[in-house]
């Protein structure tokens, strides 16, 4: 048996709103030094690799499409990868997926 996610995203055009408001925050936010500190660690928030700035991208702990915002509490580096494979899911669902799939092996 396959687990599908399911999210319900609320209204679309809602939702759609609020991506797109917290996006332009984030462009703002990458604009600032404490993001510039953050990219110079080089440091995927999510499998801890030293991958370098140029690798990093900016990646939601609480997806935009989840109602998460662009905070400095809401926001950290990502290779890319991770937050590819991280798609729309939290941090904690991401850790029972792992676990999940290092129980099917």
């Amino acid at each position: 048996m396959t687990q599908e996610n399911f999210y319900d995203l609320g209204d679309h055009d809602a939702v759609q709103r609020h991506i797109k408001i917290e996006r332009d925050k984030a462009k703002k936010l990458r604009k600032s030094s404490w993001w510039e500190t953050q990219l110079q660690k080089g440091l995927c928030h999510i499998c801890q690799q030293s991958v370098g700035a140029d690798n990093l991208t900016m990646d939601h702990l609480v997806p935009l499409a989840r109602g998460g915002k662009s905070t400095r509490g809401n926001v950290v580096l990502a290779c890319q990868s991770c937050n590819k494979n991280k798609q729309l899911d939290t941090p904690v669902e991401t850790i029972l997926n792992r676990i999940r799939s290092n129980n099917n092996r």
